[in-house]
């Protein structure tokens, strides 16, 4: 099947959170904690805390470091409770934006989301308001001159609901939210290891913008991005 192309997009976004690697490690930790406090500390049976695991060693984080805070969660220390809120709008030209935090302040970071939203060409929408254009999916993308049919031919046989390749030659794999792992692990034993892979909301649909437009668009999704409870920002612009 085929697909638009998404790899710039991808090399962007990557390109952009490297800058913000400090940001990024804070927004595991979160991750790490809120998972481990809702299902344990054992990763063989809390999917949710293998893949922030997963994350914090892609962005580098020390082992030690990725115990520690393991360990402090499910040792029910006092500290911060997080509570995880998924907040809804559009950006510029009526693209989607969905924007998941964790936060302990909700008070304050609705104020900050709809402030970030209003300033730079953005609005607030209300629950449900843009959701249905995304699938809550696992996905895994794949250089382009990635092998289309060994990708295939293993992913498939592996219980993937669907193997797209783009426009620019990159190869998706998707699957459900259950399936992701047991297709992941497939895979790499195949030897194909994916540029990206996490659980993630896929846009439905892309909305073209115009040099300017993709301009602003981007300042707001940075701005979002850098708000210091927003965990991750979903949207369907190509930029």
């Amino acid at each position: 099947m085929a697909g638009h192309s998404k790899w710039a997009n991808i090399q962007h976004r990557k390109g952009r959170q490297d800058e913000k690697r400090g940001k990024i490690w804070t927004r595991i930790i979160r991750e790490i904690t809120v998972a481990a406090r809702a299902g344990g500390g054992d990763l063989g049976i809390n999917p949710r805390l293998r893949l922030a695991v997963e994350k914090a060693k892609a962005a580098n984080m020390p082992a030690e470091r990725i115990k520690y805070n393991i360990d402090k969660a499910t040792g029910n220390a006092e500290g911060v409770s997080y509570e995880e809120i998924r907040y809804e709008g559009y950006g510029i030209g009526g693209v989607a934006i969905m924007v998941d935090t964790m936060t302990d302040n909700r008070v304050r970071t609705v104020a900050e989301m709809r402030h970030s939203f209003n300033r730079n060409g953005g609005t607030m929408g209300t629950e449900g308001s843009v959701v249905f254009q995304f699938t809550h999916c696992g996905q895994l993308i794949y250089a382009p001159g990635s092998s289309e049919d060994k990708i295939m031919e293993v992913a498939l046989e592996a219980g993937a609901d669907d193997v797209i390749t783009d426009d620019d030659g990159a190869v998706e794999v998707l699957t459900s939210v259950g399936d992701f792992e047991a297709v992941k692990a497939a895979l790499e034993a195949a030897g194909l290891v994916a540029e990206v892979a996490g659980i993630t909301m896929r846009p439905e649909n892309t909305v073209e913008l115009s040099p300017e437009d993709a301009e602003r668009m981007q300042k707001l999704l940075d701005v979002l991005e850098d708000l210091d409870d927003a965990q991750e920002v979903y949207h369907n612009a190509a930029i």
